[in-house]
């Protein structure tokens, strides 16, 4: 919470629109504006009311194990929107007092608990959860997907194979494609994972049920992985199109912020920056508005937005932040501190980022030849993320 006090002082929020090009990826017609805000405005009521009702509910009944459950999805769903890790330690407590009910016919306190805990980058208890709910369930092809990304998050690369495999005749399935396009991509199969990713948001733009921050993740996970790999075009406009329908999702904006840096249109990045920090304080968007500010050699500002940064990432649960251990790296600041915490990381999550995070802090720490040792097993499942090119050719430099 002291995050969200020191942002409010450090920063004047944004206004406006959103004012940037479009691009060649293949979407259908853009619908009204009116209509798009309209479904926004519903969904967002919806949600609350949702929530207020079935709150009511559990206070009425303290031995109700399914709107327990109901509730907490409630607000696993508010926090993925808003990023507040209240709402998901809310969400924490209501799916295991749920299990603590009722164990049997209860998937969906299973499903809530194992999601909230990946959300806090709690890996070892989500993957203990996922894997009791995939072997009470039988393979159902959601859950089974939920297991199998937690597996690859942590580095379990030969169990998430198996996992995958199973899925492969649930791949169009919209909780299946976007975790199989994640697993492909650890492969280096980047052109099918795009694949994955395009077909997904087709297939989401089609539901008239889904809620808009769905919709709006299927559009940034299509901009992130543009950006990622350099089709800022492609980037641009679909990650333009998500914002029509979600003005004020973070995640939107973080990755706007990003694309406007790499595009070198520093106020723009800062700008989108603000926005999107103003609804949630995510670590990695303070280090892109901080770089912004350097490059436009407001250095006072640059130092602020770095220690914003810090008092994130001490703020929120779960593992270190990496992308606070990439900022102090590429900056060159603490690393032997980066490079012991990455190596205690790795104990539990081995990961091909765990890895190159591994090789990219001893290559700072002027120990080449055993940063080339751990690149090479951040390279070994033959992933083409440019950033661990680009942190493997300067090593090998």
């Amino acid at each position: 919470m002291r995050a969200y006090i020191y942002v409010a002082c450090l920063i004047a929020t944004v206004a406006g629109g959103v004012g940037v090009g479009g691009a060649a990826l293949a979407l259908p017609a853009r619908r009204a504006k009116p209509d798009i805000e309209a479904r926004a405005a519903d969904d967002a009521r919806v949600l609350q009311d949702d929530i207020a009702f079935y709150a009511r509910r559990v206070a009425a009944d303290p031995l109700g194990a399914a709107d327990r459950a109901r509730l907490g999805a409630l607000y696993m769903k508010r926090g993925r929107v808003t990023g507040d890790y209240a709402d998901y330690r809310r969400a924490e407590a209501l799916a295991r007092r749920s299990l603590a009910l009722r164990v049997a016919h209860n998937d969906g306190a299973y499903t809530v608990l194992a999601s909230v805990l990946l959300a806090q980058h709690r890996f070892a208890g989500a993957l203990y959860v996922a894997r009791q709910l995939d072997a009470r369930s039988g393979g159902v092809a959601s859950q089974r997907a939920l297991l199998a990304e937690i597996e690859l998050e942590v580095g379990n690369y030969d169990r998430a194979r198996v996992l995958f495999d199973s899925l492969w005749p649930a791949r169009h399935d919209l909780a299946v494609a976007p975790r199989l396009a994640r697993w492909a991509e650890i492969r280096g199969d980047t052109a099918f994972a795009r694949r994955l990713l395009d077909g997904a948001l087709q297939a989401a733009l089609t539901r008239r049920d889904l809620p808009s921050e769905q919709l709006g993740w299927f559009f940034w996970r299509v901009g992130d992985f543009a950006l990622r790999y350099g089709r800022l075009e492609a980037a641009t406009y679909a990650l333009r199109e998500g914002l029509a329908g979600s003005p004020n999702d973070y995640r939107l904006l973080a990755a706007m912020a990003r694309l406007s840096a790499a595009q070198r249109r520093w106020t723009d990045a800062i700008a989108f920056g603000d926005r999107a920090i103003a609804t949630t304080a995510d670590p990695a968007t303070f280090g892109v508005i901080s770089d912004a500010y350097a490059a436009l050699s407001d250095t006072t500002r640059a130092s602020e937005y770095a220690r914003a940064m810090e008092i994130a990432v001490r703020s929120q649960p779960g593992q270190w932040h990496r992308a606070w251990s990439l900022f102090l790296l590429d900056h060159g600041r603490r690393v032997p501190e980066v490079l012991a915490r990455v190596n205690e990381e790795l104990k539990t999550r081995n990961d091909v980022y765990g890895y190159d995070l591994l090789a990219w802090a001893l290559h700072k720490a002027g120990r080449d030849p055993e940063a080339r040792v751990a690149m090479r097993r951040a390279l070994a499942w033959g992933t083409l993320d440019p950033q661990l090119v680009r942190h493997a050719t300067e090593i090998g430099r």
